[in-house]
């Protein structure tokens, strides 16, 4: 028996508008379970990918497959999709449960039957008959969601969800993306807000200038770059300058009144015996927590950072 398809597969997907390419043979596979994180800084072609994704406009070049099926050939292929891409719009003059209803009736089938579902699952039932005009923001991105989950998706593609939110809004749409991943639903995201990401997903793209800079998971590619650490010493020029000289050393910077640097165990080792031989002795050498902004500036500002896939074995882009 053959395998079912992956709900997202996209190979060389390019879209090019005159001399500019948007996105530029972006290659990514979304598993079934997966919270995965397209990211990326503003311009980078999430919102195009996006689009492409979703059937909405053709690309120029590549193939998008949704659970093996090309959403170009036929609207059958979006069935079990839904999301939104950019924000999403309702009447403002409507309730919230009116407007699902209204999208429930342009759906037909039982998609009228899951409105309170849909609504208690982004916890506004209490808030269902206000009219949408009176909504915060973080409501009307909830409210697009539950406009998703009329459809009874298997796969949910969300542009931005947590943009402009607040941080009680960027906690309730935390919690919502987790509760809908522990219903069983594949969640694909686009984000620039990595802490966000960095809490709910499992594993990420990182697209810079229309390319892959990375794919795969967040643990791998933290284990890939090696630990940071921070260092003092009775000495700290002395120290800074066996640092830069240490093999297997990298990007050492004197920061806070300390000086930082990322090794593996192995090469700090050896770094704290040169230490002691140069006469700057350690007063606090402590590993710190890798956070994946610092990943993510380190690919996206990189020159050549671009095409790095798991496994990294050896290190980022091994």
């Amino acid at each position: 028996m053959s395998e079912e398809p992956p709900p997202v597969e996209v190979r060389g997907l390019v879209k090019r508008y005159g001399r500019l390419s948007a996105v530029d043979g972006v290659d990514l596979t979304v598993q079934r379970g997966d919270v995965y994180g397209y990211l990326g800084p503003n311009g980078a072609g999430k919102t195009t990918s996006l689009r492409m994704m979703l059937g909405l406009i053709r690309p120029t070049a590549g193939t998008v497959r949704l659970f093996g099926r090309d959403p170009q050939e036929s609207v059958r292929a979006l069935e079990g999709v839904a999301g939104f891409v950019e924000a999403p719009t309702f009447y403002p003059y409507l309730s919230g449960r009116r407007n699902l209803e209204l999208l429930a009736a342009y759906d037909g089938g039982d998609a009228r039957r899951r409105v309170d579902a849909a609504l208690e699952t982004v916890e506004l039932l209490e808030r269902a008959g206000d009219r949408v005009g009176g909504y915060s923001h973080g409501m009307r991105q909830r409210l697009g969601i539950a406009a998703a989950l009329l459809r009874n998706p298997k796969l949910l593609l969300l542009d931005e969800p947590a943009t402009g939110l607040d941080p009680a809004g960027m906690r309730d749409m935390r919690l919502l993306i987790r509760r809908l991943s522990d219903q069983g639903i594949t969640v694909l995201l686009s984000s620039h807000l990595l802490s966000e990401v960095e809490e709910v997903c499992n594993r990420v793209a990182i697209i810079r200038a229309g390319r892959i800079a990375y794919e795969g998971e967040i643990a791998a590619l933290k284990r890939g770059a090696g630990a940071s650490y921070r260092l003092e010493t009775t000495d700290d020029e002395r120290a800074l300058a066996v640092c830069q000289a240490q093999p297997g050393i990298s990007e050492v910077r004197r920061e806070d009144g300390a000086i930082r640097f990322v090794a593996e165990d192995r090469t700090v080792a050896e770094l704290s015996q040169a230490l002691v031989e140069a006469g700057a002795l350690i007063r606090v050498l402590a590993p710190q927590t890798l956070r994946l902004e610092d990943l993510f500036l380190s690919l996206t500002e990189d020159g050549d950072a671009a095409g790095r896939r798991e496994p990294l074995a050896e290190g980022v882009g091994t």
